[in-house]
């Protein structure tokens, strides 16, 4: 029998060393755990597309039902940063075990929610508890698998990050319609109940340090949250309550400012900080965070934006909505595989910038749309949002934290993630203002112009008039119609200028690629960059 020593060269290549092997269990472990952090970002978008049934059936108001998303989002926002911190002292498995049992008996409670109250409380908690699964995924995948393996890795974690946002609009709406929004909730029971018993059996990929609990910074956790929850506060409700003119939202952004202050004074003091800002010291983090929160404002803010144009113009149904955006989602699940050939072949900065560029040209071909735009004219924007977000979304995710010594990864997975949480909740701020905005000018604009001078205006009402004669006053209903028809055409022109500003955002953000160093290989093995 032959011996190492008289093996062939190419029978030794074929069998990679032990170092780079991944084991089957702690593959299955991670599997089970992407599950999770799929569950916990889905849950942001799910609801989205099935409040108005939510609110009916919880006989809540608009202004109450909105909290829906907004407590989940603040208490996400706060935790995620915060997980770093409980990585290390609990480790992985505790903390992934803790968060995947809470979110599943908050999404229980969820489902059983018989007024608001109960559920904006619940949802709370479930954003709270859910949000440690997503950067200890994240950490898990850099710390666990070998450098030659990322470009398997990266995609994984980057298409969960992607596509379920992405298609939290479509699930909602199938769910919601063929069973009820009790649904929503109750759907994550048993695949919740499979991870956590699956995180406890298979996980054991560090341990735990239960001495940092000793040293916990409670101050600091108050300041965060100050910081974080009212800052996400102000982004949520400022659009719609012209910002510092309602009280509320001045307040919070007093609070927020204050907070902000002790903070960073906190965190740069403490002796063990609940937040590591010096990971921001590695210019590829910095880089890569700052890209992470401009891609979170794509992902989110479109996320956004075309199921609101579908009901708002269209009038689509919650499941029309999700028939119509899964394209971004499937064109995501199709190009993964494709992306993870292509970090080994290709220098990640051109990825980055060429997903950006096709981001862009997908955002320009939107800027030319009309209120007759249906499921065929936003097919081609649609799957060039796909393949923009996931060829800027993977490389960015290797480029910032495979830089990071191991040590610093679990800390940075939770800035690295919460950076695209911020990135989101300022997107749908600045859509907002600027769907707000540019309506009221639009509207405006129209109004100049459709007057009695106007041929065709005139022609178009006297059209409305003939066509409802004999139904009351038909002279003043169709001045109605008319007036409606303006404000339809300005909201549209509205949705325009929102896809134009995005466009030439990410045109202009594939720039920043140049300030980014070369990272490391990763077909070669060795240890982390610095």
């Amino acid at each position: 029998m032959a011996d190492a020593t008289t093996a062939s060269p190419s029978t030794m290549s074929a069998v990679p060393p032990a170092s780079e092997r991944i084991q089957p269990r702690r593959l299955f472990a991670f599997i089970i755990m992407v599950f999770g952090m799929f569950m916990s970002i889905l849950d942001i978008q799910i609801v989205s597309a099935s409040l108005s049934d939510i609110q009916a059936g919880l006989s809540a108001s608009s202004s109450e039902i909105s909290w829906v998303q907004t407590a989940y989002l603040i208490a996400e926002v706060i935790a995620i940063p915060l997980s770093g911190f409980l990585s290390r002292a609990l480790g992985t498995r505790m903390l992934f075990a803790i968060s995947a049992f809470g979110f599943t008996v908050s999404s229980l409670l969820c489902g059983f929610a018989t007024s608001i109250e109960q559920m904006i409380l619940w949802r709370a908690l479930q954003g709270f508890l859910g949000a440690g699964m997503i950067p200890t995924v994240f950490a898990s995948a850099y710390l666990i698998f070998p450098r030659t393996k990322f470009h398997i890795v990266a995609p994984i974690i980057g298409l969960v990050a992607t596509l379920a946002p992405t298609v939290g609009p479509t699930v909602g709406g199938y769910i919601t319609d063929l069973m009820s929004w009790h649904w929503l909730f109750f759907i994550n029971i048993v695949p919740g109940i499979g991870i956590t018993v699956g995180v406890l059996a298979l996980v054991d990929f560090d341990q735990p340090n239960l001495a940092l609990l000793d040293r916990f910074d409670w101050w600091g956790l108050l300041f965060m949250a100050g910081f974080l929850g009212s800052l996400e506060y102000v982004l949520e409700e400022g659009p719609q309550y012209e910002w510092l003119q309602d009280t509320s939202v001045a307040v919070c952004a007093a609070v927020c400012f204050v907070a902000a202050i002790a903070f960073f004074w906190r965190v740069l003091t403490a002796e063990e900080p609940i937040v590591d800002l010096y990971a921001f010291s590695n210019r590829n983090f910095a880089v890569g965070s700052t890209l992470q929160f401009c891609i979170g404002i794509g992902l989110y803010g479109l996320t956004y934006i075309y199921p609101r144009y579908l009901a708002e113009v269209r009038g689509y149904s919650a499941l029309m909505i999700g028939e119509t955006v899964f394209v971004s989602g499937a064109t995501m699940f199709l190009v993964a595989p494709l992306i993870g050939r292509l970090m080994q072949k290709v220098d990640l900065r051109y990825m980055i910038c060429f997903g950006l560029v096709v981001f862009a040209l997908g955002s320009w071909q939107m800027t030319w749309i009309t209120r007759d735009y249906d499921f065929y004219e936003l097919l081609v924007p649609q799957i060039l949002r796909g393949i923009g977000m996931m060829c800027a979304m993977v490389p960015t995710n290797n480029i910032a934290l495979a830089t990071l010594a191991p040590e610093r990864v679990k800390n940075a997975s939770g800035l690295y993630n919460l950076m695209r949480n911020l990135g989101g909740a300022v997107g749908l701020a600045v859509i907002n203002q600027v769907l707000n905005e540019r309506t009221d000018l639009h509207i405006s604009r129209l109004q100049d112009r459709v007057g009695w001078g106007n041929t065709t205006a005139v022609e178009t009402l006297n059209n409305f008039t003939q066509r409802l004669q004999g139904m009351g006053d038909a002279t003043l209903m169709a001045m109605k119609q008319l007036s409606q028809l303006v404000h339809r055409q300005a909201v549209v022109m509205g949705y325009g200028d929102a896809f134009f500003l995005l466009a030439l955002f990410y045109l202009a953000l594939s720039v920043l690629i140049l300030f980014v160093n070369k990272p490391p290989s990763l077909q070669g093995g060795g240890g982390d960059a610095h």
